[in-house]
């Protein structure tokens, strides 16, 4: 990959010559996750020697700020019982789509001027009962394969991915060889920006859109890449650099429509960023489990990597 910007009729090509429509005939709905075998599965499991294990989720927001507008809904009640007993339940509701909860985006999620993922028409797709096609349901049976870790940060020698400065698609080619790592078909791909250290200095992520300053992220010609290696699940910390320069409706997140790419938003990954980086090592078998909800546009996750 050339370390270029691409032009906009570039970035259109990335989204309209290399769609994945049509790929997967017996099992549409599951877009990338079909790249992930009985065979791959199996051979995530290989990366588990210690047991260790860590969370690549964050807890639920349950406080307004400017980055989360619509906190989750959560609260608890008391049931008194006979001989003294008791119990308590609780109750959630919540937004989760955004920039404050970790979640599974699902294919029926975003779309763009020439449709949803297969070439779907969303106003036919969209229900008030849910979506008919590519509904969080189509991974049910969860996800489990082998996670690649990028760490940005660490590659440019600094705490986080500021503004000015978005990922591109060169980067990640160039950090993969200098980790020694090697992406295959059916990988998970997380691209760790050091999110955690970008809000200590300037504040919640994405917080202040409402008076016209963007946040950073990956830009546009990390898509060939995504595409070229075949990746079955995007995880960030940090999410599609915006606003983008090309006006277009999604960039990265146009993988979504364009590739069948699953995609979590709002991963934590700073705590598995400094674990790999100590036993220097970036790959690790990768579990995520979405709730099952038919026709739901995705689902609140707590992924799981495991050494």
């Amino acid at each position: 990959m050339q370390n270029k910007v691409p032009s906009r009729s570039e970035v259109e090509g990335y989204l309209s010559e290399k769609r994945n429509w049509g790929r997967w005939k017996e099992n549409p709905g599951a877009g990338t996750i079909n790249l992930i075998t009985d065979q791959k599965r199996i051979y995530a499991t290989k990366f588990v020697i210690t047991g260790k294990s860590i969370s690549l989720s964050k807890p639920l927001p349950v406080e307004p700020t400017k980055a989360n507008l619509k906190p989750v809904d959560f609260y608890i009640k008391r049931l008194e019982w006979i001989d003294n007993g008791g119990g308590v339940l609780d109750y959630l509701a919540l937004f989760q789509h955004g920039l404050t909860v970790t979640h599974l985006d699902a294919l029926c999620h975003v779309w763009d001027r020439h449709g949803m993922w297969e070439g779907k028409n969303p106003d036919k797709t969209l229900t008030f009962d849910g979506a008919k096609f590519g509904g969080i349901e189509e991974w049910k049976d969860g996800i489990l394969t082998k996670g690649v870790l990028l760490d940005v940060p660490r590659y440019r020698d600094t705490a986080y991915v500021n503004i000015d400065n978005p990922v591109h698609g060169w980067e990640l080619e160039e950090i993969a060889r200098k980790q020694r790592v090697k992406l295959n078909s059916g990988d998970a791909l997380l691209v760790y920006c050091g999110k955690e250290e970008y809000e200590i200095e300037n504040g919640p992520y994405g917080a202040d859109m409402d008076i016209g300053k963007g946040y950073p992220g990956l830009h546009a010609s990390c898509l060939p890449f995504i595409r070229d290696n075949d990746i079955s699940v995007l995880l960030w910390d940090m999410e599609d650099a915006y606003p983008n320069e090309y006006d277009l409706a999604w960039t990265v997140h146009g993988a979504i429509h364009s590739y069948g790419l699953a995609i979590v938003d709002g991963a934590r990954l700073d705590v598995l960023a400094k674990h790999c980086n100590d036993i220097g090592q970036y790959e690790f078998m990768l579990m995520i489990n979405p709730l099952i909800v038919n026709g739901g546009t995705g689902s609140p996750v707590n992924p799981v990597a495991v050494f």
